[in-house]
């Protein structure tokens, strides 16, 4: 191992495909960058799951592909995942079942149950800081006694996506209270196991008993010998905490400190600031987690975003990578087409069964370019919706760092600064998670030999914008966006009641 010379890696586990970035931290640049994707099964009744294999087989597959003298190098990895993820274990570490995903909608009615066994979604918030949202990975527990009874009876540890990537890599079951916050049992004021929400989830059990041990941020453990050496990687190789794609897209952004504004443009679509005290929403407007770095990490999160732009560019036979040349010869607005993306119900605004909406077709509006350019809007709009409730509650920001796959086309760029009325800033980085777990992993490491490194001057170190990809707001499409958001926001109140 050339520790004179080292490398971090990073790998995101994400819905629909695995990236690994390898970092050179001296020459502050990234050594390599390989993906895989992800197969993803779904239901009707609105389940998502994977197998914990295919994470596994694609994280074989990146490195296999990696330059061995990069692998030689190596001296820690990080680890960013998809959150709310269900991976069930038996006692010997076999997975029991496939793996429920964020953007499961199937459990909805658990979430229900969950929150009337404490007293309602209020009694949530007062208990632990969140109410139990569809896709967090309580209502899993539930749903699977009833629909799993086998694998609900072996169950030994219940393991989130992330924690099973580093369970593989180490041997060891440990969880961090970022990617814990999701469950729905963390007390994110505590950073504690919440004995009430886990009683409500089953009151027969004692789930305590199939919690990991929560570790601090910056816990570095050893990787596996059998592991290092079928991924060519040296034994002495260090796995850190890790953590959710979101709080590992805020390291990945420099978003380590009060003030900046992060956007994820992905699957699903998040917005997240940093904070440095707990903070929580009476009325549950947004994710009260933690981060994973010690901090807070408010956040809100969508359900449909680049799903709603992808499916429009599959029904219309064209390839997303053309949809910024599509849209070029259309206006904000869309021409008066409006959609509600709800493809996969929604968490913001909550509505686990609401379904995808279409409003405002005439005979010459209803063409390939609009319906693609109102589903990005609507996306956009509902992330807007939640971001009010950020203002609402006297947050302010100056610009946002946006990361995901939308950051990489100049359309969602500048919609993203019109609508929002904020500068927006790209990383270099544009896999803002995987490189995040690459800083976490190269933070704990530092740590390690000087209790003193700070996490907020490595990423200002690190963490670098392109200004080339920069956006800024145009008066005339804010205005126009303006207008059509608020036709959003009433024909979502028109269509909440039929999917209460």
């Amino acid at each position: 191992m050339d520790r004179n010379n080292p490398i971090v890696i990073g790998l995101d586990v994400g819905t629909q495909s695995l990236k690994l970035v390898a970092y050179d931290p001296q020459s502050r640049q990234v050594a390599a960058t390989h993906g895989e994707a992800l197969e993803l099964a779904s239901g009707d009744d609105g389940s998502r799951e994977q197998r914990a294999e295919w994470w596994i087989d694609a994280i074989r597959a990146c490195f296999s592909r990696l330059d061995p003298a990069l692998r030689a190098r190596t001296i820690a990895i990080g680890v960013s995942g998809q959150q709310h993820g269900f991976v069930p274990l038996d006692r010997a570490g076999n997975v029991l079942a496939p793996a429920k995903l964020w953007c499961d909608t199937s459990t909805a009615a658990e979430c229900d149950l969950i929150m009337d066994a404490v007293g309602g979604a209020q009694r949530a918030i007062d208990i632990a800081g969140n109410p139990i949202m569809v896709g967090y990975t309580a209502s899993k527990l539930p749903w699977t006694r009833e629909h799993r009874s086998q694998a609900y009876a072996q169950l030994a540890t219940i393991m989130l996506p992330h924690d099973y990537v580093n369970f593989w890599l180490t041997g060891e079951r440990w969880m961090e209270c970022g990617d814990a916050s999701g469950t729905g049992w963390l007390d994110v004021r505590t950073r504690q196991w919440s004995d009430a929400m886990i009683a409500a989830t089953d009151g027969d059990r004692d789930l305590h008993d199939c919690l990991p041990p929560l570790v601090e941020a910056d816990a570095l453990f050893p990787i596996a010998a059998d592991i290092a050496d079928e991924l060519g990687l040296p034994r002495g190789v260090q796995v850190s905490a890790g953590g959710g794609d979101n709080m590992m897209a805020a390291i990945g952004t420099g978003n380590v400190s009060p003030g900046v504004l992060s956007m994820s443009l992905g699957t699903s679509g998040t917005l997240f600031a940093h904070a440095d005290r707990p903070i929580v929403d009476d009325a549950g407007r947004w994710a009260a987690f933690c981060d994973s770095t010690g901090g807070w990490l408010p956040l809100i999160c969508t359900m449909n975003c680049t799903v709603a732009t992808e499916a429009v560019a599959g029904l219309c036979d064209f390839s997303t990578r053309d949809g910024d040349a599509l849209l070029a010869s259309t206006r904000p607005g869309a021409g008066g087409l409006l959609m509600l993306p709800f493809l996969n119900g929604e968490r913001t605004p909550n509505l686990p069964n609401g379904r995808g909406s279409l409003f405002g077709m005439t005979a010459t509006n209803f063409t390939p370019a609009n319906l693609y350019r109102a589903a990005m809007e609507g996306a956009v709009y509902s992330l807007k919706n939640g971001y009010d409730a950020f203002i609402d509650a006297g947050m302010r920001f100056e610009a946002i760092r946006l990361t995901g796959g939308g950051s990489h086309s100049a359309i969602w760029r500048q919609m993203v600064a019109d609508v929002f009325g904020l500068p927006v800033d790209v990383p270099e980085q544009a896999e803002g998670a995987a490189f995040g777990a690459a800083l976490q992993a190269l933070w704990a490491t530092r740590r390690a030999g000087d209790a003193s490194t700070d996490l907020a001057a490595l990423a200002a170190a690190h963490v670098r914008l392109d200004p080339r990809l920069s956006a800024h707001p145009h008066a005339e499409a804010t205005a126009a966006y303006a207008a059509q958001y608020q036709r959003f926001l009433s024909h979502l109140d028109a269509i909440r009641p039929l999917y209460a």
